[in-house]
């Protein structure tokens, strides 16, 4: 409790330099995720309804998440420099796996005899994709996102090692100075945001979940 305290207080003295920290680190979560949706959602559609288009992407996809963030962030440093774009691409890659595979999933995955049920009924396929297949999918594609959203959040404090801020440079700073303290200040908003953000989306999924028959 006592190290809570010391690590409270030195969060007020530097209120400044912790609200800077925070506002770079939130946008280091909300680009590469918004990267990440804009291209992981479209492209995960359409590999569900390729086999060939699947094979490529999700085996690309997958083979990336072996690879750290941080070596990502090293290797992009030759081409970017130290900034805050050599983390979003890191953390984009590290993003676009669940949300692709999430939402190839949703859609691959769904019952051929409600699909079959629409069309009898005539709908075209733009109504049939917002009012059948999209209300079905949103679930599983919200899981992959929170996943994302959450890995993220977390993985975000490496962008500190190339220089683009957010609240790991209180982590940097804390284990450079052997502080403790000074690494809880970093580390308590990011475990709050990442708790945020899993019981935000959960809610969110278990809204859209259809009702069972």
């Amino acid at each position: 409790m006592a190290l809570l305290q010391t690590a409270y207080h030195y969060a007020l003295a530097n209120s400044d330099r912790f609200t800077v920290a925070l506002q770079q680190h939130l946008k280091l979560v909300a680009v590469p995720l918004a990267l990440g949706l804009l291209v992981g959602l479209p492209l995960g559609w359409w590999s569900a309804r390729s086999p060939r288009v699947s094979t490529i992407v999700l085996n690309g996809f997958n083979a990336l998440r072996v690879i750290p963030s941080l070596a990502v962030l090293f290797l992009a440093i030759p081409v970017l420099g130290l900034s805050f774009w050599s983390a979003v691409l890191a953390l984009t890659l590290l993003v676009m796996p669940p949300i692709l595979i999430s939402t190839d999933v949703a859609f691959r995955t769904m019952s051929p005899a409600i699909l079959e049920a629409a069309m009898g009924m005539g709908m075209p396929p733009g109504t049939r994709f917002r009012r059948v297949e999209l209300p079905l999918a949103l679930p599983v594609v919200i899981a992959g996102i929170k996943t994302a959203a959450v890995e993220v959040i977390a993985s975000a404090t490496l962008a500190a090692f190339v220089g683009a801020g957010g609240l790991g440079t209180f982590i940097v700073l804390g284990f450079a100075a052997y502080d403790p303290a000074i690494l809880l200040v970093g580390a308590v908003p990011v475990a709050l945001l990442a708790l945020l953000a899993e019981v935000g989306l959960s809610a969110l999924q278990r809204s859209v979940q259809p009702p069972m028959s």
